[in-house]
């Protein structure tokens, strides 16, 4: 009997473990090793014209962004091009993929 209750304390605290979200640590690999894919255009270096590429971009959002940079200097992560004025989170999803910062 005071086998049975061991086993089932034992199991319950198991379960009370937090365990690493592995969906996350998986994007969070893929993310490092695609921001160094040549494909990407860096947000530090691309032109007005060389942003306007990108989907949802035009041109007054491409010259707010590298007034931006030249501004306040480079982008340390693509997740800061959000400071940017009309840069919205839902915007940056749809371009998290496309850019680097460099």
């Amino acid at each position: 009997m005071l086998a049975l209750l061991i086993l089932v304390f034992s199991l319950s605290l198991i379960g009370c473990v937090r365990r690493p979200n592995h969906q996350t640590a998986i994007r969070t690999g893929s993310t490092a090793v695609h921001q160094n894919d040549p494909d990407r255009i860096n947000i530090n270096t691309a032109s007005a014209k060389a942003l306007e590429q990108l989907p949802g971009i035009g041109k007054g959002m491409a010259e707010r962004i590298v007034d931006h940079r030249d501004k306040y200097g480079p982008f340390r992560r693509p997740e800061h091009l959000i400071i940017v004025r009309g840069i919205s989170d839902r915007r940056f999803r749809g371009l998290r993929e496309l850019i680097k910062a460099e």
